[in-house]
Parts: structure tokens; C-alpha cells; sequence
């Protein structure tokens, strides 16, 4: 059978405390299989980890100083309402995570996710109303996604 799973390196050794962090505060997340590798007799660093976001299946891997995660892979992070947005943004971007545009940040082990409150999906549409439009145009001022702005935008089209 064929499958597919998300392979991410994590230039910061932290595969391990990500995925508890992702299995802490994500519904739908766990960790599985940790696997170690020794470098040094008698000494042994957590190398590769088995996990889940919301259901997806990941696996991290500690790589080195030398490979980084960047803007290029991120979790796409489906909510219901404003409530849900802020917690997980401020889940995410707490401790050293950073707040970025349009319902992107970044957590503070180097992956990038999208904040997206389905109303944000529903309100631009397949953006070819004027009001998809605005709700579009507003959504690109953004940090933290608005969905009362959105909304609004929406409204006022």
C-alpha cells in the first residue's frame, strides 16, 4: 500500500519536543515511535520521531545545525471563529514563535503555519464578487486573521 507522510528536519533538535508540543495543544495529535541513534558510547540523542498533527501523519527528524525549516512547507491550520483563531495563535506564536501576514506564523520550533478560520475560505469564495474581493483585500492588511473585519469587508462590498 502507498502512503504518504510529511518528512520534516529540524536544524534545532527539537523533533521530539515539537511533536509533544503539537500532541499538547492540537486536537487530533500524538506521538508515536521515538527513534534513537547513538553518537557517542554510552550516549544517545533523539534522532527521529513518529507523529500526528490533527490527524496528519509527520515524521521529524533531528538533522543538524546546517538545514533549516523555512516559509517554503507549512500546516495549513483549519478553525471555526474568531475564539479558535486567537487561541491557536497565541498557542503558536507564543515563547519565541513569531506573528506574521495574512494568518501566517511561525512557532518557535521553526514551522510555519496558517491561522485560517473557515470563514475566511467562505467569505472569499473563488474571489470573483466584488464582496469576495473585499473580504480578500482585507485578509491581505492582516496579521491575525479579523473575522468580524473580514466581515465587514464583506458586508461593505
Amino acid at each position: 500500500m502507498v502512503s504518504v507522510r510529511t518528512h520534516l528536519w529540524f536544524g534545532n533538535d527539537k523533533a521530539v519536543e515539537a511533536a509533544r508540543f503539537y500532541a499538547e495543544h492540537i486536537p487530533g495529535s500524538s506521538v508515536g515511535q521515538v527513534l534513537t541513534a547513538w553518537t557517542e558510547p554510552g550516549t544517545s540523542v533523539a534522532e527521529v520521531v513518529e507523529f500526528t498533527v490533527a490527524g496528519h501523519e509527520v515524521i521529524g527528524l533531528n538533522a543538524g545545525p546546517e538545514f533549516h525549516l523555512n516559509e517554503a512547507f507549512s500546516f495549513y491550520l483549519r478553525v471555526d471563529g474568531q475564539e479558535e483563531v486567537d487561541h491557536y495563535w497565541n498557542v503558536l506564536t507564543a515563547d519565541g514563535g513569531e506573528p506574521g501576514p495574512c494568518g501566517w506564523c511561525k512557532d518557535k520550533y521553526g514551522i510555519s503555519w496558517q491561522v485560517i478560520p473557515v470563514q475566511l475560505e467562505e467569505l472569499c469564495g473563488d474571489y470573483t464578487t466584488p464582496a469576495n474581493q473585499a473580504a480578500c483585500n482585507a485578509m491581505l492588511t492582516m496579521g491575525k486573521i479579523d473575522v468580524a473585519e473580514l466581515r465587514a469587508a464583506y458586508d461593505g462590498a
